[in-house]
């Protein structure tokens, strides 16, 4: 399962949240006088120019296209990639997004009679009735889908010494299973592969509630009253402490950005994209564009968001599903081959296993947690 879905807010006093969040830039907007809203408006509609000519800024990629990024990842310049990714890498596994009409998640859980789908994964609700949210869960237990080449490519960024981090919205653990090793893992909305008591806190291991889950009961903890449920964020509860410590160690490290089938709509994950240094490239392989700065904080040199026009520097787009687009770009890298042989592999393994059994420990880093998620 994934996590993709409309942005929450964030705290805005707390200095660890990434700059340039959505509450942030919706301020700067506000700002903004009205006949400056005027001018722009008449701009676009061809009744004003502006007086003097934008000033020019020096191209980031030699070419801003997708033979441009592979020349840059070649290079010397190429070494701490960070990949964020959201649902759009585990769709062709059979996982589920959240919103996509008629297939996504949200669309199919009329089953379940809730108040609103989004009540699934909101932590009062589950405190009053945790059995739809267990119901669902064992629909989507890890260990039923195989990773995807996405999540291979990922993979393969790190046997070649170039994966700095990765970040994922998804709670799906395919990238456990794609044997991505866990210090290199940040999720960011929690895993299913550790949970705790929601009242004494209690830790327990994925096999504890597996059990409990397929034989349709609530897991409850063996030294108190409450429900054990998996670390996966809920609405109205905080991100793991791992986000926090390492986004502020690896964002001004990094010296490429690909971002990975996300609408990059939620918050805070989604502001990540702001927080490399502004000569790093950044790649979004989508379906569609995501993440653009609006054109109202271009004209008044607000940064925030993808640039994804002709007068793009450093960020490049390449549309279509993920698997097509992470597949050309080890291609063109001169990876291809090496990548259809590992997924070829791993698949062959998990099929001879059945599932995906144990993979690498996870990192256990859940409590503490100071960055809140409305939404997942």
């Amino acid at each position: 399962m994934s996590a993709n879905s409309t942005a929450g807010k964030s705290d805005g006093d707390d200095p660890s949240i990434p700059p340039n969040s959505a509450e942030s830039l919706g301020s700067r907007i506000r700002d903004l006088d009205v006949d400056s809203i005027r001018r722009y408006l008449a701009q676009k509609l061809g009744f004003y120019e502006p007086s003097e000519p934008s000033t020019s800024v020096e191209k980031v990629l030699d070419e801003v296209n997708l033979d441009g990024i592979v020349k840059w990842m070649k290079s010397a310049r190429c070494q701490n990639v960070i990949t964020l990714s959201g649902a759009g890498i585990s769709t062709s596994a059979g996982i589920p997004d959240f919103r996509s009409p008629e297939t996504g998640l949200y669309h199919n859980l009329q089953k379940y009679n809730l108040p609103e789908p989004q009540a699934i994964f909101e932590i009062n609700f589950f405190r009053q009735n945790p059995k739809p949210f267990f119901t669902l869960a064992k629909e989507l237990f890890p260990g039923s889908f195989k990773p995807t080449i996405s999540h291979y490519f990922i993979r393969l960024l790190h046997e070649k010494g170039l994966l700095l981090r990765h970040y994922t919205q998804n709670i799906d653990t395919l990238e456990r299973g794609a044997g991505i090793p866990g210090e290199k893992l940040v999720e960011a909305h929690g895993t299913f592969y550790t949970s705790h008591c929601i009242e004494c806190r209690k830790e327990y291991p994925l096999d504890f509630i597996k059990g409990i889950i397929f034989a349709d009961q609530i897991p409850i903890c063996t030294e108190c009253p409450g429900v054990v449920k998996p670390d996966i964020v809920f609405f109205g509860e905080s991100l793991p402490e791992r986000f926090q410590h390492c986004l502020q160690e690896d964002f001004q490290k990094c010296d490429m950005l690909i971002i990975m089938g996300s609408s990059l709509e939620v918050q805070p994950f989604a502001s990540l994209i702001d927080m490399v240094p502004e000569w790093c490239p950044r790649l979004l392989i989508n379906r569609e564009k995501a993440g653009i700065r609006s054109p109202l904080l271009r004209l008044w040199g607000m940064s925030g968001g993808l640039q994804l026009d002709e007068d793009s520097i450093r960020d490049v787009a390449r549309l279509g599903e993920c698997d097509d687009g992470c597949q050309e770009l080890a291609d063109r890298l001169g990876w291809g081959d090496e990548l259809r042989e590992l997924v070829a592999r791993e698949h062959e393994l998990l099929t001879q296993k059945g599932s995906l059994l144990n993979p690498h420990p996870p990192i256990l880093e859940h409590s503490g947690q100071n960055v809140t998620a409305e939404k997942l």
